[in-house]
């Protein structure tokens, strides 16, 4: 039996949480419940059995932090260990949805407190909610509030301490001399090496510190108890062509082994709405949320765009496809936040933002994402991603659409390792040439002066974008292979239900990746041995490096037949096939000339 006090407070010590369902005593749909998930009361026990200053927790979104976090708050105050609550949320919206949750707690939190405001709240108030911006204004202000009191201060993605110096250093002047901190987070590491304040590091054998958290609720855990939903990434490729700021034509494929340089200005080909790749990539989002509306009625989908111009214009998009209006938060507007809360609460379609929505915001609904940005450090890729996780009810799907491109590939592969947040780790060495691709750059080089002409009458330009089905990636693991779209191949991956057990959607992948195989060696006259996956016709494997070597192998072959010096074969080619020179070009670039050369060879 659970011993209690009088006011309903479970006791220290006396909960075993691995005797407890996932989620004890039965589901919490969403927000602040009276009845805690296991993992919640099990991070309460921890943190009262410590009775630590410092507490960093660690839980995957869409998990439960903020009731995690109340509970706990109401449980210190209502043990006079504190009396007055200050929650640091990230942004203005946040700061709402802490206060409404904090009343279902029985806590009332003041979420329009403002620096003008001084150290008084209203004394009907028990705290106050803030964002670490505002803290960064005046923190002197804000430990002059701590020290009015005996007080807890709730810092929510805490992370968010280290993204200026003067927030880190502010955070620590305000909350320094606060009686107890909780530190939350859906993701314990940033992308740089600025130090999160009040978290420790412990001191690794390479010279690096990686961070220690107090109780970690990762999304693996959190997927087998059946609290957030099973992510399915639905990745697409094609065929990439823009003009560089030197005026050179550039060619490639999404996936292909290439340079990070060309990598990147595909990837932005690829997002210019402009194109055909955006608008195939958004139909097909489109197909799949209707599918997952099939079974989940009010099901919603979201566009996480780079900038205002682009998210406009995908938008527009999705209202031509989809005939609804499409919500656009963009994060200068100030009706964002209630655009927000709008649609969280209705039935529309899709919603396209800008990193507004990225972190903390809640909108359960939301089941199909298309992930249209830039951005792939692990912590803004974790951050999105969480927005489509949090569970309703058992069985609800998530499906991503990604471009594949080699960042956000190894993150979507990786979404259930654990990771910490490192600081003074060892530098990696910059991608160097090779030395013959360097010698083949010295021999192709022109003039720069004519160069720096060049480079002032051009602008980088998306020519040409087009858009397949490459695979879809679940748990890691890949499945089904390159498909036109609109193809039955395509629809076989984007029409499996909305409502599935994860067991379930790994057979289900597996039985679509054979039936798309055998279909492909149907297609081809092969009746035994189908392949695992259907491949693009002139599907391109080498690498960059093993490109380069067999193009020089191949130019010293057609010199020694031809009798012409290498540099004179190589700007002929280069004339022939279009392109930069070997060091600058894409794979897709350098498989013509190969092509090319191998013709001329042959006797």
């Amino acid at each position: 039996m659970i011993e209690s006090a009088e006011d309903g407070t479970l006791l220290p010590g006396t909960f075993a949480a691995e005797h407890l369902p996932p989620a004890y005593p039965e589901r919490a749909a969403r927000g602040t419940a009276g009845n805690l998930r296991a993992w919640q009361q099990e991070a309460i026990n921890l943190y009262l059995e410590r009775n630590p200053r410092d507490f960093l927790a660690s839980a995957t979104p869409g998990a439960g932090k903020t009731t995690f976090a109340l509970r706990l708050a109401a449980t210190l105050r209502g043990n006079q260990t504190v009396s007055q609550i200050i929650v640091v949320a990230p942004t203005e919206h946040l700061k709402v949805q802490w206060a409404d949750a904090a009343a279902r707690a029985g806590i009332r939190l003041n979420p329009r407190y403002s620096n003008n405001d001084g150290l008084g709240y209203g004394r009907h108030y028990d705290g106050v909610v803030v964002t670490y911006a505002q803290v960064a204004m005046k923190p002197v202000q804000h430990r002059l509030l701590t020290e009015f009191t005996d007080t807890l201060v709730i810092m929510d993605e805490v992370h968010h301490g280290g993204d200026a110096l003067s927030w880190g250093d502010a955070i620590r002047e305000a909350y320094g001399t606060a009686k107890r901190r909780l530190s939350l987070t859906g993701t314990p590491f940033r992308s740089d090496e600025a130090p999160i304040p009040f978290v420790q590091y412990a001191p690794q054998g390479d010279g690096s510190r990686v961070s220690l958290t107090d109780y970690d609720y990762g999304y693996g855990r959190a997927l087998a108890d059946g609290i957030v939903r099973p992510v399915i990434f639905m990745v697409y490729a094609g065929k990439m062509r823009w003009q560089t700021s030197a005026g050179e034509e550039m060619e490639a494929r999404l996936g292909e082994g290439n340079t990070k340089d060309v990598t990147s200005q595909a990837w932005r080909t690829a997002l210019d709405p402009a194109g055909d790749w955006m608008g195939k990539v958004l139909r097909a989002a489109d197909r799949r949320l209707t599918e997952v509306r099939g079974h989940i009625p009010d099901a919603g989908g979201l566009v996480i765009a780079t900038d205002h111009a682009s998210a406009k214009a995908y938008a527009q998009m999705l209202q031509e496809i989809s005939g609804e209006e499409v919500a656009l938060i963009l994060s200068d507007d100030a009706g964002a936040s209630e655009r927000i809360d709008s649609y969280s609460a209705g039935t529309s379609r899709w919603m396209v933002a800008v990193r507004m929505v990225s972190e903390g915001v809640d909108v359960p609904r939301l089941a199909v994402g298309v992930y249209a940005t830039s951005s792939s450090t692990p912590l803004f890729f974790a951050q999105a991603i969480g927005r489509f996780v949090r569970s309703r009810r058992r069985g609800e799907v998530a499906s991503v659409f990604i471009p594949n491109v080699p960042p956000l590939m190894e993150l979507a592969a990786q979404l259930e390792k654990e990771r910490n947040h490192v600081l003074e780790g060892p530098k990696s060495a910059e991608e160097m040439w090779d030395a013959e691709a360097a010698l083949m750059a010295e021999a192709e080089r022109e003039d720069k002066a004519s160069d720096d002409l060049i480079e002032d009458e051009f602008k980088y330009q998306a020519l040409e974008s087009d858009a397949h089905f490459d695979r879809a990636v679940f748990d890691g693991a890949e499945f089904g292979g390159y498909a036109e779209v609109e193809t039955e191949e395509e629809l076989d991956f984007l029409g499996f239900p909305g409502i599935l057990e994860p067991q379930e959607v790994r057979a289900l992948l597996q039985q679509r990746q054979s039936k798309q195989a055998r279909r492909s060696a149907q297609n081809q006259g092969i009746l035994e041995h189908a392949p695992d996956k259907a491949e693009a016709p002139g599907a391109l494997h080498r690498t960059l490096k093993e490109q380069r070597k067999l193009l020089s192998s191949l130019v010293g072959m057609y010199s020694r037949v031809s009798g012409e010096p290498h540099k004179d074969i190589h700007n002929e080619l280069r004339r022939s096939c279009g392109g930069p020179a070997v060091a600058q070009a894409s794979v897709t670039q350098l498989q013509k000339r190969i092509d090319l050369l191998r013709r001329r060879l042959r006797p």
